[in-house]
């Protein structure tokens, strides 16, 4: 879409309050619109349908067809609108990121939180409409979901510079901030783009550009400088992975 197009918003809550405190939220933004307000979700989808909204901030629990039933449904559209959940409930995360959500937001919702969903939620409609074709789903994961302070946030795998085992959970690096996640490091290694990834250590992966270089320790083992300023050991049985990312 262009950039100085408003952004056309659909909201879906059963609860006035919330629906209003939305509207309340959005109005102290720039360059966006609320096309209208939907009171469950079988007027969600009759009101997507005819409005053709860019982007739906959408309830879970409603009458008739709830949140997700609703994102399913539009999702088969050929101009389906991105979908941003606003919830009282944070167990619906899976079934969300089964549905390509933009983000999921906890109520009640923070201004800047908002705003930045609807930031993600307009460089996704904008990529979306360049004219490339239709994207290929990549066989590597590309998204996570994990705990945040107002709900859950998505984080971009191109986005992680580092991921760190912590038991049973691995957190994920980005910048200064970092989130938990429960997965194995063995399946994330497998999960991960090779090309973009690389594990170092039993406990540790590393985006490969976020590797400044290599250099030996004290006992001659191998130490990734990383671009933060700090150094990641490289383990012993993944030493040829000096080898392979620097060439030699």
């Amino acid at each position: 879409m262009a950039d100085n197009k408003p952004l056309k918003i659909l909201i879906a809550d059963d609860e006035p309050l919330a629906a209003e405190r939305l509207e309340t939220l959005l109005g102290r933004m720039e360059n966006v619109e609320v096309a209208g307000v939907a009171s469950d979700g079988d007027e969600a989808v009759a009101m997507a349908d005819k409005l053709k909204p860019d982007l739906l901030l959408l309830d879970i629990s409603m009458p008739g067809q709830d949140g997700i039933e609703v994102a399913r449904a539009l999702s088969e559209q050929d101009d389906a609108p991105a979908v941003i959940f606003v919830t009282a409930f944070d167990q619906f995360a899976v079934a969300a990121f089964e549905v390509a959500a933009v983000d999921y937001l906890m109520k009640p919702v923070e201004g800047k939180r908002l705003e930045t969903a609807i930031e993600r939620a307009r460089d996704m409609i904008g990529n979306e409409s360049a004219p490339t074709g239709k994207k290929e789903k990549s066989e590597y994961l590309e998204e996570f979901w994990a705990s945040d302070l107002s709900g859950l946030v998505r984080i971009a795998a191109r986005d992680i510079d580092r991921v760190s085992a912590e038991r049973d959970y691995m957190r994920l690096h980005v910048g200064q901030r970092s989130w938990l996640i429960h997965h194995s490091m063995t399946a994330l290694e497998k999960g991960l783009d090779p090309e973009m990834f690389a594990r170092l250590h039993r406990s540790a992966i590393v985006r490969k550009d976020f590797i400044a270089g290599f250099a030996r320790n004290a006992s001659g083992r191998w130490v990734a400088r990383l671009q933060d300023d700090t150094e990641q050991p490289v383990g012993r049985l993944y030493s040829e992975k000096v080898r392979e990312i620097s060439g030699r």
